[in-house]
C-alpha cells in the first residue's frame, strides 16, 4: 500500500495553501524537527512533506478530500506527547497540527459537560471546569497533551483507580472521515443504544479511523477535600503486595502509584527535584478525595493502618496544596529523569490483574538481567498498569536492538500468561505494532484489520500504526 501513495507535489502544496492559509502551511526546512517525532524518538524520526496548522473542521475536511482524491497519507498531531510513535509521518505525506484549533465552549452546567476543539490542552480544560466547581477526572502524566490526543488514545493516568479512563467521560465526538465527510458520533446524552457504539470504537483508535475535531466531555463535582499519603517500604515486592489489601478497604483511593527509590534518585540527581522522603527503597503514593473532612480522615486512617500492618516503614501525609504538588511533580517527572539517566530507552506499559503486579515485576527484573538491560518499574499500582522502563548500559547498537526486542517479547508473553494486556494506556502506535498479532491472535487481529479497512479503505489515515493493513 505504501508504495502506491503519491508524493505531495508543489501544486499540491499550493492547493493546501489555497484551502487553508499560506502562513499556516510549512514545507522543507520550515518544518521544525519537533514535528518529526513524538516523545519517543527511538521509534523513528520522519519529516512530513507538509505541515498544516488547521483552524476549523472545514479546513480538515478540505484537506482530507484532497488527500483522498490524490491518495496521499495524512497524520494528525496534537501536543506530540505520545510515547508509542503514533503521530509521526512514517509513510510521508501531510501532517495536520490541531494545536491552533483549540476553542473551549463555556461549561454546560445543566448537563455538567464541557465541549472543546481537539487542539485544546488538557490543563486548560481542567482550568475551565475548576472555575465553576467541577473537574475533568482523567489525569495522564502530561498535562500539556491535547484533549483530542487523549481521546484518540484513550489516555488513562493516575486517577483511573477511582474515576476510570478517558472513555468513561466522552459524551460525543465530532470527526472527519478519511474521505473528508464531517460526522458526529453520539451526542450530549447520558446513554445511547442507537446502533453500534462507534464512538467508543473511535476512542483509542490512535487516529487510524477518523480525525477527531471536537469532543464533549462529562464533568464531576470538584472534591471538597484531598490528601496525599507517601508510604515507604524496604523493598518493592512488599510495597506492591500491600496494594490489593488497600483496595479492599471501605474507601477507594483516587490514585495508587508505586515508584522505586532508584527512579527517585535519577529525578533528584538530574532534575533537582528531591522527593520529600528517603527512608525506603520503594514507595506507594496514594491520593484520597472526599466530600467531608471526616470522610477523608477515616479513609486515610484506614489506609495508614493497613499499610503499616503489611510492611510499610511509615506513612507520611501531604495535606496542603504545596506539599501535594511537591510529591506529584516528582512522579510526573519520571520520563524526563529516565531520559537524563540513559542515552537510549525502551518502554512497555503492560497491564496485568492487580493481584499479579508483584509476579510480573519479579519476572521483569529477571528478564532484564538475562539481557543485560537495566529495568526499573513505575506505574499505576491501583489498576495494574506497569511502566517497565529499559535503560541502555554498555551495549553496542546491535546488542541493544537485539536485546530490547527479545526482552519485549518475553515481557509481553509474561503479561499474557498472567492474564494481562499488551498496553494499558500508551497504545500501539508504531512502537508495538509488530507485537500485536502474536498477542491477540490471528482471528482478533483480522477483525482489527477489517475495522480499519471499512473506515479507511485506502489506508490514508496514520498508516503503519496499530495494525498492518491487509494486502487484500
Amino acid at each position: 500500500m505504501e508504495n502506491r501513495y503519491k508524493k505531495l507535489t508543489p501544486a499540491g502544496v499550493e492547493h493546501l495553501r489555497k484551502i487553508t492559509d499560506p502562513g499556516r502551511v510549512y514545507v522543507g526546512e520550515t518544518i521544525k524537527k519537533d514535528y518529526w517525532h513524538d516523545e519517543m524518538p527511538e521509534y523513528g524520526s520522519f519529516q512530513p512533506e507538509a505541515l498544516v496548522e488547521v483552524l476549523t473542521k472545514e479546513e480538515v475536511s478540505a484537506i482530507m478530500k484532497y488527500a483522498w482524491k490524490e491518495n496521499i497519507p495524512v497524520v494528525v498531531r496534537g501536543g506530540g506527547t505520545g510515547l508509542a510513535g503514533g503521530a509521526i509521518c512514517s509513510s510521508g505525506g501531510i501532517m495536520i497540527s490541531m494545536l491552533r484549533m483549540n476553542r473551549i465552549d463555556p461549561v454546560d452546567r445543566a448537563n455538567m459537560t464541557i465541549s472543546a476543539e481537539a487542539g485544546a490542552l488538557l490543563c486548560d480544560i481542567s482550568k475551565e471546569a475548576s472555575a465553576v466547581g467541577l473537574f475533568y477526572p482523567p489525569d495522564p502524566g502530561e498535562r500539556t497533551a491535547s484533549i483530542g490526543g487523549t481521546v484518540i488514545t484513550n489516555a488513562g493516568g493516575m486517577r483511573a483507580v477511582r474515576y476510570g479512563v478517558t472513555r468513561d467521560y466522552v459524551r460525543s465526538i465530532e470527526g472527519v472521515l478519511p474521505d473528508g465527510e464531517i460526522v458526529q458520533f453520539s451526542s450530549n446524552v447520558v446513554k445511547n443504544t442507537t446502533g453500534y457504539d462507534l464512538k467508543d470504537l473511535i476512542i483509542g483508535s490512535e487516529g487510524t479511523l477518523c480525525i477527531c475535531t471536537k469532543v464533549t466531555l462529562r464533568l464531576l463535582p470538584l472534591p471538597a477535600f484531598t490528601r496525599t499519603l507517601v508510604v515507604p517500604y524496604a523493598d518493592l515486592i512488599t510495597c506492591i503486595e500491600s496494594v490489593p489489601k488497600i483496595l479492599q478497604l471501605n474507601f477507594m483511593p483516587t490514585a495508587v502509584e508505586f515508584i522505586e527509590q532508584e527512579v527517585l534518585d535519577m529525578i533528584g540527581t538530574h532534575l533537582n527535584k528531591p522527593f520529600p522522603d528517603n527512608s525506603g527503597n520503594a514507595y506507594l503514593i496514594l491520593m484520597y478525595d472526599a466530600a467531608s473532612r471526616e470522610e477523608l480522615e477515616n479513609a486515610c486512617n484506614q489506609c495508614a493502618d493497613t499499610c503499616l500492618q503489611n510492611g510499610a516503614l511509615d506513612v507520611k501525609i501531604a495535606d496542603t496544596p504545596e506539599r501535594i504538588q511537591s510529591v506529584w511533580s516528582v512522579r510526573a517527572a519520571v520520563l524526563e529523569g529516565l531520559k537524563a539517566e540513559s542515552d537510549s530507552q525502551e518502554e512497555c506499559d503492560v497491564v496485568v490483574p492487580r493481584a499479579e503486579i508483584a509476579n510480573y515485576i519479579r519476572a521483569a527484573k529477571e528478564i532484564g538481567r538475562r539481557y543485560n538491560i537495566r529495568i526499573v518499574t513505575v506505574g499505576h499500582a491501583g489498576d495494574g498498569n506497569i511502566h517497565t522502563e529499559m535503560l541502555r548500559k554498555n551495549q553496542t547498537d546491535e546488542e541493544w536492538h537485539y536485546n530490547t526486542k527479545n526482552c519485549l517479547k518475553e515481557l509481553y508473553a509474561k503479561s499474557k500468561e498472567l492474564g494481562g494486556q499488551l498496553s494499558g494506556e500508551h497504545g500501539i502506535g508504531i512502537g508495538r505494532i509488530d507485537y500485536l498479532e502474536d498477542f491477540v491472535g490471528r482471528s482478533l487481529y483480522k477483525l482489527f484489520q477489517g475495522v480499519k479497512k471499512i473506515f479507511d479503505e485506502k489506508n490514508l489515515l496514520n498508516p503503519g500504526k496499530v495494525i498492518h493493513f491487509p494486502e487484500n
